[in-house]
């Protein structure tokens, strides 16, 4: 290989520094600029989401459970606590076995509302077998319901970072109604373990959980 103790310039390599990927699979070359990491995330949700849906229904029942149990394991006692969940869409976790079980241990839940684009969510309370109604993208929500503040707010996850960032649907609802609150509720990530990924590229606006439970580990 030449070297410059030959006179003959600088080193050269078989991959340029560019292509570290080819030395370290793992190597993400840094992104600095909005728009590369906005690019970056859509296609990362993509793919995450396609991963997700490629689990088979019953698996996905099983984990669900654990993840339940794991949710069991960190909040404790549940009476007198009122607990933000969510309407399972494109292969989430589904915790509505668990939603019952909270009102059933003395707890209350809800659920969150999309009022307009660019504001923070609502919360409205909810129990299994109140009425729903569409909301955005079809998903139900409560169609009555008093506007409540949660003492947790369980949110599901497209990708997760070992900072506790999360990697959303890119409707930034969730920053903005957390940097509404008045006060900051305990957040707990809700997720596969196949949805941890090394980095979302953190931004200023966003905010990260304060907890992350999947099938496997509480963390």
């Amino acid at each position: 290989m030449a070297n410059d103790r030959d006179g003959e310039g600088p080193a050269q390599y078989s991959s340029p520094p560019c292509f570290m990927h080819e030395l370290d699979p793992g190597f993400r070359a840094p992104l600095t600029d909005w728009t590369d990491v906005r690019r970056w995330r859509k296609a990362e949700r993509e793919r995450l989401i396609a991963a997700r849906l490629a689990v088979s229904a019953d698996t996905r029942t099983a984990m669900s459970q654990r993840i339940a149990e794991g949710l069991d394991a960190m909040i404790g006692d549940i009476a007198d606590r009122l607990v933000s969940l969510y309407w399972p869409f494109r292969g989430e976790p589904d915790l509505r076995p668990w939603m019952a079980s909270v009102n059933e241990r003395g707890g209350r839940t809800a659920l969150p509302v999309v009022i307009e684009k660019g504001q923070p969510l609502v919360f409205r309370t909810y129990k299994p077998g109140d009425r729903l109604e569409k909301g955005v993208w079809n998903i139900p929500i409560p169609a009555e319901g008093e506007p409540v503040l949660p003492d947790i707010v369980i949110s599901p996850i497209v990708g997760i970072d070992p900072g506790k960032y999360r990697l959303g649907y890119g409707g930034g609802f969730f920053d903005r109604t957390l940097a509404a609150m008045p006060f900051r509720p305990l957040v707990i990530g809700v997720g596969y373990e196949l949805q941890r990924i090394p980095t979302i590229y953190p931004q200023p606006h966003d905010i990260p959980m304060s907890e992350v439970v999947t099938e496997f580990t509480v963390a």
